[in-house]
C-alpha cells in the first residue's frame, strides 16, 4: 500500500485486517511496520467502544469474531473505494492509471481473456489488471462486496445490485471434431447426441446443473464415460473424435477459431440458451477508467463471439470426412 493510501485508510481498520490475515498481532506488526503493543492497543480500544470482542484470542493465534468479520468487510470496502478514488484523481491529471480487479470464468482463460488483457495493456499501460477465476455465484458475491470492479460471467440473473454492461445469448449445442458424423448436420437433437460417448461436465459447472434439471434423461441414457470439472479435458477428448460434448460455442471458442472443433446447435425448443454478460456493481461509483475498461470488455466479448461463429461456419463448409461410427 502506498504512503498516500496508508494516510487515507483508517489505521484501526488496517490493523484489524492485518491481524485477521496473518493470525497474530506480532506478525501484523511486522507487516505494517509498527509495534505490536500499538496494534493491540488500537484493537482493545475498538473492542471497548463497540462493546464486543473483535477476535478470539487463542493459543495458536487470533481468530475473527462475527463483529470482527463485519469490520474486516468494512476495511475491504474502504480500501476498494479508496483505490477507485485515487484512480479517478489520476484520471483528472490526464493519466490512465489504476488497479482494476476482474472476476472471470475458467472457460475464458484460454479464450477471450488473453486478447482482452493484451488490449488493455496496450490501450492503458498504466493499469494493473488483477484477474480472479471464480464461479458465477462467486463473481456476483465479489461484485456486491466491492472485492472486484467488474465481472464477465455466465447466466447472471437480473438484480438491483448489478449493472449489465453487455450481454449475449449462447445457444446450447453439441461440440464435435470436424470429421465427426454430427459435424455436417445443420442441427442435432438430444437423441442424436445420446448416440455417442458423452464427455460430461461435473456438477460444479452451471451447464451440468442445467442439463440435470431439464434433460437428466440424456445423462442417464448416454451413460457418459467421463465426468469432469475440467473443460480442457472435455475439449481434448472431443478433439480426438472419441467423444461429443454439450456446451456453448464460447466455451469452445479457441478450438473453433483454430478449426479443431465444430459447434452444432441443438434443435430443441426446451434447450434454452445460456448467456454471457459483463457486469459492474450498480451500487458503487466506479472510476472513469474502470467504466471504460468494462465497456471495452463488453465490446470484446461480442466481437469474439462474432469471430467464433464466422470461423465455425467456415470449418463446416469444408466438410471433412467422418471418422467414426456411433457407439
Amino acid at each position: 500500500m502506498s504512503n498516500l493510501s496508508q494516510l487515507l485508510h483508517p489505521k484501526a481498520l488496517r490493523y484489524v485486517a492485518a491481524v485477521a490475515q496473518l493470525g497474530s498481532v506480532q506478525a501484523a506488526a511486522r507487516e505494517v511496520s509498527i509495534s505490536a503493543s500499538a496494534i493491540d492497543r488500537h484493537i482493545l480500544l475498538l473492542e471497548e467502544d463497540l462493546g464486543l470482542p473483535l477476535f478470539e484470542r487463542q493459543p495458536r493465534g487470533m481468530r475473527l469474531t462475527a463483529a470482527g468479520e463485519l469490520l474486516l468487510a468494512l476495511s475491504q470496502r474502504w480500501k476498494a473505494d479508496l483505490n477507485r478514488t485515487l484512480s479517478d484523481i489520476k484520471h483528472l491529471q490526464g493519466v490512465s492509471q489504476g488497479h482494476l480487479r476482474l472476476a472471470a470464468m475458467d472457460s475464458h482463460v484460454n479464450g477471450l481473456l488473453p486478447e482482452f488483457v493484451l488490449a488493455v495493456a496496450k490501450e492503458h499501460p498504466g493499469i494493473v489488471l488483477e484477474v480472479d477465476i471464480v464461479s458465477t455465484d462467486e463473481a456476483v458475491q465479489r461484485l456486491r462486496a466491492g472485492e472486484v470492479d467488474l465481472a464477465v460471467a455466465f447466466n447472471l440473473r437480473p438484480a438491483r445490485e448489478l449493472h449489465i454492461v453487455a450481454t449475449a445469448d449462447l445457444p446450447l449445442g453439441c461440440v464435435v471434431a470436424p470429421g465427426h458424423p454430427l459435424a455436417s448436420q445443420a442441427q442435432v437433437t438430444f437423441k442424436d447426441v445420446a448416440g455417442w460417448p458423452l464427455a460430461a461436465q461435473s456438477k460444479v459447472l452451471a451447464i451440468r446443473r442445467y442439463l440435470e434439471k431439464r434433460h437428466n434423461w440424456l445423462l442417464q441414457e448416454a451413460r457418459p464415460p467421463l465426468v469432469t470439472n475440467s473443460l480442457q479435458l472435455v475439449k481434448s477428448l472431443v478433439r480426438s473424435g472419441s467423444h461429443v460434448a454439450l456446451t456453448s460455442e464460447l466455451d469452445a471458442g479457441p478450438e473453433i477459431l483454430a478449426g479443431q472443433l465444430c459447434f452444432v446447435p441443438l434443435k430443441d425448443k426446451s434447450a434454452q440458451p445460456q448467456t454471457v454478460a459483463v457486469a459492474v456493481s450498480a451500487g458503487r461509483a466506479l472510476p472513469h477508467i474502470a467504466r471504460m475498461v468494462a465497456e471495452r470488455l463488453g465490446a470484446h466479448v461480442i466481437d469474439y463471439l462474432v469471430r467464433v461463429r464466422a470461423a465455425g461456419a467456415d470449418t463446416k463448409r469444408k466438410k471433412p470426412k467422418p471418422r467414426r461410427d456411433p457407439k
